[in-house]
């Protein structure tokens, strides 16, 4: 049995590999723009159509990651213009990252999400230019990546920080654990 990571993300990939087990990595091919308004709702959603479109056998790990402030739903920015907006916008202002997860097996099919609070520091204009011009913000669910140069944005997190990158791997791990699909004393995935 192996795990198919369904998602070309990089983040994905290291956050993976943090778990010490083999993975293969086949992206989804889906179309990302669905009609909901809900972010949890559209996390999950997402999550799911991305897993069920890997027919390959295996255990199936899907993720799609939003940011969300007063309902608006933040999601890759397209341009420097909307990577500026939403970066702007989030200044001197929690937000919530909610990640969305479905995990195929056999017969079984687990969708969650879980939500992760940030707080980012007020933003001076020249600090969001240098951001957008040096970090690549376009890949990035809100503008910014965590992990990197975005960590300079945040003031303080409450919740799962993995999530914020990109995957909870705490309940991703606890999910392939309790039906075994792990093996940790053998640190590898039972067939």
């Amino acid at each position: 049995m192996k795990i198919i990571l369904a998602s070309k993300s990089p983040r994905r990939i290291e956050l993976l590999k943090l778990l010490k087990i083999d993975f293969e990595v086949i992206p989804s091919n889906i179309d990302e723009n669905i009609n909901e308004k809900d972010p949890k709702l559209l996390a999950e959603k997402l999550s799911y159509l991305k897993a069920m479109s890997i027919k390959k056998d295996g255990v199936v790990l899907a993720a799609d990651t939003v940011v969300t402030l007063n309902k608006e739903i933040f999601g890759k920015p397209r341009d420097y213009k909307e990577a500026f907006r939403m970066l702007k916008s989030l200044s001197g202002k929690w937000h919530t990252v909610i990640t969305g997860v479905t995990i195929k097996f056999k017969e079984e099919v687990i969708t969650f999400s879980e939500e992760t609070n940030v707080k980012f520091k007020n933003l001076p204009k020249e600090l969001i230019e240098f951001y957008i011009n040096t970090a690549r913000p376009f890949d990035k669910a809100g503008g910014y990546g965590i992990q990197e140069l975005g960590s300079v944005l945040v003031e303080k997190i409450e919740g799962d920080y993995f999530n914020v990158v990109g995957l909870p791997i705490s309940k991703v791990w606890d999910i392939l654990w309790d039906r075994g699909i792990i093996d940790a004393s053998k640190g590898e995935i039972n067939k």
